[in-house]
């Protein structure tokens, strides 16, 4: 007869094994089956697609994309049934190698980054700075214009005019009237040995060309609105004129008061005495 309790009492009472515990998959899946849950339901509520919630009770972690993506999908149904993440999290971890060393955050959850937009030419700054310098190239190409129209043009075998020098006027301005004819002082100081003809163009312009006794060219050009040119010669002068109505001819300091009509193209030679057309 033995006091106490018999050998099977003494035995230690038998702690549950972890083989006896439920694996994560299926403790997820029970939960959700008590919590009155489909598939559907928790798919819906954590936006994690079906497939891999099938694969997560079913304890294949594959789907997930890696440990780190399998844990936050444990956490995310465990919190929808209502069920403590942290065994769960325990028991996988224990499973796969223990948690691993912390991971940068961007690589987590790889969301579609928003790429920056590509900005193209700035066409409206490119106008503006090709209007600029088609503004400036206008710009100078008048004022270069300005400065060779300026310029007084010297015929080969012209000399000065003997009448009066008109008076400076502003560029672009033309005078209102004709030129008055030369004075008596004027028609003197022409030479005696010499025929000088004077061409001007007070109401118009025309093209003329001016010829010495042997045929020599001493102008050859478009005589513009309130221009001269005054030619001499030993013995003669022969003028071309394009538009005589718009010419008024002094020889050897008198006008010649010719009535020339407009458009009319004259063929004249001039020698020394008095004017006669030759």
């Amino acid at each position: 007869m033995s006091n106490g309790n018999s050998p099977e009492d003494e035995r230690p009472f038998e702690d549950a094994s972890e083989e006896a515990r439920p694996s994560v998959g299926r403790a997820l899946q029970q939960a959700r089956i008590d919590a009155g849950m489909t598939v559907d339901d928790v798919s819906s509520a954590t936006r994690v697609r079906i497939a891999i919630v099938h694969a997560i009770e079913a304890d294949d972690f594959a789907p997930c994309g890696g440990d780190v993506y399998a844990r936050g999908h444990i956490r995310t149904l465990a919190k929808a049934v209502h069920l403590d993440p942290a065994p769960l999290l325990a028991r996988f971890e224990a499973e796969h190698g223990g948690r691993p060393a912390p991971t940068p955050a961007a690589p987590l959850f790889e969301a579609e980054r928003i790429r920056p937009e590509r900005r193209g030419p700035n066409w409206t700054a490119a106008m503006v700075a090709a209007i600029v310098a088609v503004i400036g190239f206008v710009g100078f190409t008048m004022f270069q214009g300005d400065d060779d129209g300026s310029k007084t043009q010297v015929a080969e075998g012209a000399t000065a005019s003997t009448g009066k020098s008109a008076s400076p006027t502003p560029s672009g301005s033309r005078p209102a009237a004709p030129k008055p004819e030369p004075t008596d002082s004027a028609i003197a100081a022409a030479p005696q040995d010499k025929v000088t003809v004077k061409v001007s163009a007070p109401d118009g312009r025309s093209w003329i060309s001016a010829k010495d006794h042997s045929g020599r060219l001493l102008f050859d050009g478009l005589l513009e609105q309130g221009d001269s040119k005054t030619f001499q010669d030993s013995s003669e002068v022969n003028l071309v004129l394009g538009d005589a109505g718009a010419i008024e001819l002094y020889v050897n300091g008198k006008k010649i008061e010719d009535d020339f009509q407009p458009g009319a193209v004259e063929r004249l030679t001039y020698t020394k005495g008095d004017p006669e057309v030759g």
